[in-house]
């Protein structure tokens, strides 16, 4: 990357906190909870690949949004990890504008991936009979690529626009990992401009996302409601399930990009959240109130610890 024009070259990661102690907590707990995100979104990918009455599109797209919760998980938090054993907490230019990249490529790709979860939950709990010719497994296809298309699009738009700002002196960053609201505000410009870049690409847009996703939850909710059976509150706990990863991805992004002069300690924390936390309530949520996934889990430990047995 052309960096001629830019006399800082390396940036330095201020983390979460100077304390050792606390240092020390965060190296274990998020380790923890990386590995813990890892297994777990991995189990599910293997679990839906392995069992056939899985081969649906609530659960395609499920596999999706755990691999794309493994990479999130990844763009950061061994880096992170690594900074807590060797005390080497810096990051050159490129490796910064490359954690831009990859931290809005994956986070645009699972905003329009949650959509395409609430589509196919609207389309199944609300016009069920037109469910099986709306939604082809093309069209779980395209909607998977078409989440990528445009995470690559948005994430290019914030690299091109990072190059173009002039760093000239500052390079300390007041986080653990490089974002556009903390590394814009180093840039030897007005930071208002900057400001109100930042929430019409991407506060708006998270905000408008979460808006259209919580109206079709609450229609889905609403129909839900005037069925009373098993197969009704099979849905409603799938629905409420989604809605939860939805609330908990949504909430900590669209404070950051809405407001990205707030306070540095609750971009912070929300940062943590949404990097850290939110890739993990994949396989929690899902695994704990989805009685299929539990099943087929149990089978596919049956099927590994004795092979040669038939598992009904």
């Amino acid at each position: 990357m052309d960096v001629a024009n830019k006399s800082v070259s390396e940036f330095v990661l201020l983390g979460l906190s100077n304390s050792w102690k606390l240092q020390l907590f965060f190296f274990i707990v998020f380790s923890l909870f990386y590995v813990a995100t890892m297994v777990g979104n991995s189990l599910i990918v293997i679990t839906v690949i392995a069992d056939s009455h899985l081969h649906s599109p609530m659960y395609f797209l499920l596999t999706n949004l755990s691999i794309i919760d493994m990479s999130l998980a990844s763009f950061t938090t061994p880096k992170m990890i690594a900074d807590y054993l060797t005390g080497h907490k810096t990051i050159s230019f490129d490796g910064c504008i490359t954690q831009i990249f990859f931290l809005h490529l994956f986070t645009g790709t699972e905003i329009i991936l949650l959509m395409a979860m609430s589509l196919d939950r609207y389309i199944a709990i609300c016009k069920p009979l037109r469910y099986t010719s709306v939604i082809r497994p093309w069209v779980c296809a395209a909607l998977v690529v078409a989440s990528w298309v445009v995470g690559v699009m948005h994430s290019m738009s914030q690299v091109i626009f990072a190059l173009t700002l002039p760093f000239c002196g500052p390079n300390e960053v007041d986080s653990f990992f490089c974002d556009l609201p903390v590394v814009f505000q180093l840039a030897c410009v007005d930071t208002y401009v900057l400001g109100l870049f930042m929430i019409s690409t991407s506060g708006i847009i998270a905000l408008s996302c979460f808006i259209l996703l919580f109206n079709s939850y609450v229609i889905v909710f609403v129909t839900i409601k005037h069925h009373s059976s098993k197969g009704s509150s099979k849905a409603l706990s799938t629905c409420t399930a989604h809605f939860i990863v939805v609330f908990m991805f949504f909430g900590p992004c669209i404070f950051i990009y809405m407001w990205p002069l707030s306070s540095f300690l609750t971009d912070k924390i929300l940062s943590v959240f949404y990097t850290i936390f939110t890739p993990i309530l994949n396989p929690v949520i899902y695994t704990l109130r989805n009685q299929e996934v539990k099943t087929a889990m149990r089978k596919l430990k049956n099927r590994l610890l004795n092979p040669n047995k038939t598992t009904p």
